[in-house]
């Protein structure tokens, strides 16, 4: 992601071989140290802020400037106990933090004497004992707002932080952190993905201003024993959604002691591919907020994992003292260092939850009902600002085997920018919605930016090309990557939209090297799309249609080593539109085919998919004459035998409503686990429902 010159590349040398060598230590809890202090609210203020009008007393970061003595000494304690590295007095040094005190206006000074303060005393150490240099991390806190929940929980598309109000206010910080001299930036405590990658941008943006950058560390929250951020996702999801910032090290802080981090810590080291580290609480906090876990306990927890292969660098987050940290330095001294995972080459994607695109998924269906081009029903109940029930065609599309699904709001008489963000952040606050990945699908860039901004996980763009010439193309692409998200590239130049089979391959080759050689675009994250046209509508041209396509996906696979292939699938069958079972024919053998040519995902419904070994045996060989071009009338037979199959499967109910068929107290239970109320008041009172349920009912469920 940061294409900039590192500021000293011989420092960031040793460091990274420093972290392959040893366990290095951090440093343990600023605020633990603050708080035993028990300064007053005059010591707060000191002589500048007398008159200010809002309580200080609690701004942590204000005593940088009012009590910087103190400070000082709190960072000569840590590196006295054998810290490597020492974190900058400026975890809340943002504006929306600093918003609570009314000091925004003291963010940029904030930040840069705390960066000077925790330099001046690093290198006072380092001269002391040059054979142990230290290193100064700058501290980027969360703030209080999470851009990925509602306050609300009666309003679940209210945000009250922005993404770009979030990137702003990153971006002051960081900025006058490497000003001050921090050798690393590190965003820290993060309980919302989509937060943090407003920092990395944040921080992006930074280096670009500044010409060169320094390394990133960044460093997750669990908040319970679910294993989960605040804001819902796995540590597999959290790794896949900003591992494209490859930082420095990736690690777990706060929340919970070290022995209850032992099942995340594991799940983290096995996956990531850069060093890893852990600065627990000192335990869970008693009854009156205290932490009670003892240096040697918590050193001996840490040297288990040493032991265990699964860190790179410990410290400790709240309760911990410079005690603490000189146990586990102590503890951890001569321990052998973790060994990053290896960087297999798979598109990693993620909701709530994590997708792993491997071989052995063989195929990825993409929902394609929640796109208003795509589908009557939902262009309908979103024209008319029903998303409540737009929301549940996203169920129902995951419901039925969609392990993404593809959001398009490209009409007429749409804001289509307005329409993907409420869409977006209304699925957010739905688990079973949201714990799968995202296809933001739009010809404009402006609605794919938005909703880029809404993704706390990895999601897919669809789609950028080189339509509007290369420049735009790279500039597009390079967005892209900053956000953390694979993209998928039409087969469109600037001259029109390939369509035939050379032109296919000619057209994603072209955008292959300029994604590799220019952007530096992850292989495994680029996914063409070489254009599923129509079959058997009549036209001669048209009949190869098909067959170029799995043909060009088997030669774009062997040309662009590690890209991935997809499609618009029901756009093969559209001249069939309105005889299901035939379409549904269609698509499974366009698919059975394709996929053995190496094609990854397709956009689907996939609750209108059939076996291919279960097709009417004579309806599959006349679909597969078609598909496949064998034979020159093979349009008209296909034509004949589909009055045979005219209005089959639409005497039953459709597949994403059979549940409905179920006993009542089964479609209760569906209706809860998968948070459907659009039956509850006629499910509870229906006869045979059990007393139980009605009480529940009764009570306001």
């Amino acid at each position: 992601m940061y294409t900039q010159p590192y500021k000293d590349p011989a420092r960031v040398e040793q460091l990274e071989r420093l972290l392959a060598e040893n366990i290095l230590i951090l440093d343990g809890a600023m605020g633990t140290m603050i708080q035993a202090l028990e300064f007053s609210e005059d010591a707060f203020r000191a002589d500048r802020f007398t008159q200010h009008p809002l309580p200080l007393r609690g701004n942590n970061d204000l005593l940088t400037l009012t009590q910087p003595e103190q400070i000082a000494a709190i960072h000569s304690a840590f590196l006295d106990a054998g810290a490597d590295l020492i974190e900058t007095n400026t975890f809340n040094s943002t504006g929306i933090s600093q918003a609570d005190y009314g000091l925004q206006s003291l963010v940029p000074e904030l930040n840069f004497a705390a960066a000077r303060m925790a330099r001046d005393q690093a290198d006072l150490f380092t001269a002391r004992t040059p054979e142990k240099p230290r290193f100064v991390v700058g501290s980027i806190g969360p703030t209080n707002r999470t851009a990925s929940l509602s306050p609300d929980v009666n309003r679940p598309d209210f945000r009250n932080v922005s993404f770009e109000e979030l990137r702003q206010t990153y971006a002051e910080a960081a900025g006058a952190l490497i000003e001050g001299g921090c050798d690393i930036l590190m965003v820290e405590t993060i309980f919302d993905t989509l937060n943090c990658k407003a920092a990395l941008i944040a921080i992006d943006d930074v280096f670009d201003s500044a010409g060169y950058r320094v390394p990133v560390m960044i460093s997750g929250t669990i908040t319970d024993a679910s294993g989960r951020t605040l804001s819902g996702q796995t540590v597999a999801a959290f790794w896949n959604s900003v591992r494209h910032a490859k930082p420095l090290c990736i690690g777990l802080n706060c929340a919970l002691g070290a022995t209850e981090l032992r099942p995340w810590l594991m799940e983290l080291s096995r996956i990531a591919e850069c060093p890893v580290s852990i600065h627990p609480n000192a335990g869970l906090p008693n009854e009156l907020g205290e932490y009670d876990d003892s240096p040697e306990h918590m050193a001996s927890v840490l040297k288990a994992f040493a032991n265990d292969g699964l860190i790179n660098l410990a410290g400790g987050c709240c309760g911990t003292t410079p005690e603490h940290i000189r146990a586990i330095a102590e503890t951890l001294a001569g321990q052998t260092p973790r060994i990053p995972a290896d960087a297999i080459p798979y598109c990693r994607l993620a909701g709530l939850e994590p997708l792993t695109l491997s071989p052995e998924l063989n195929f990825v269906n993409v929902g394609e009902r929640t796109n208003v081009t795509g589908s009557a029903r939902f262009r309908r109940l979103i024209q008319a600002g029903d998303f409540e029930a737009a929301v549940d065609v996203a169920r129902q599309q995951i419901e039925n085997g969609a392990q993404i699904i593809d959001i398009n709001m490209d009409e007429g008489l749409l804001d289509g920018e307005a329409a993907m963000t409420r869409f977006l952040k209304l699925i957010a606050a739905e688990p079973d919605i949201a714990r799968v990945p995202v296809m933001l699908d739009s010809s404009r860039w402006d609605v794919l930016l938005a909703g880029l901004a809404c993704l706390q996980g990895k999601g897919i763009v669809n789609s950028i090309s080189l339509k509007e010439g290369e420049a735009v193309f790279v500039a597009q692409a390079r967005s892209v990557l900053r956000f953390g998200a694979a993209v998928i590239v039409m087969a469109f130049d600037e001259n029109g939209q390939a369509d035939s089979l050379e032109q296919r391959v000619d057209f994603c080759v072209r955008a292959w090297q300029l994604l590799t050689e220019v952007v530096g675009f992850p292989p495994e994250d680029i996914i063409f799309d070489p254009n599923i046209f129509a079959i058997a509508t009549g036209i001669e041209a048209h009949n190869n249609y098909a067959l170029d396509f799995i043909e060009a996906t088997r030669r774009i696979k062997q040309s662009c080593p590690g890209a991935l292939i997809s499609g618009g699938v029901s756009n093969v069958s559209f001249s069939f539109r309105g005889q299901d079972q035939i379409r549904k024919a269609i698509h499974s053998v366009f698919l059975f085919h394709a996929i053995h040519a190496g094609m990854d995902m397709g956009i689907v419904n996939a609750g209108q998919l059939e076996i291919y070994d279960e097709i009417a045996p004579d309806l599959r060989e006349a679909v597969e004459d078609v598909v496949l071009n064998r034979r020159e009338d093979a349009t008209d037979r296909l034509l004949e035998i589909a009055h045979a199959f005219q209005g089959s499967g639409k005497e039953t109910r459709t597949d994403e409503q059979a549940w409905r068929q179920e006993p009542v107290d089964a479609r209760l239970k569906h209706a809860l686990i998968k948070g459907i109320n659009s039956f509850i008041t006629e499910d509870v009172e229906e006869p045979g429902c059990s007393r139980q349920r009605r009480w529940m009912s009764s009570r306001g469920r």
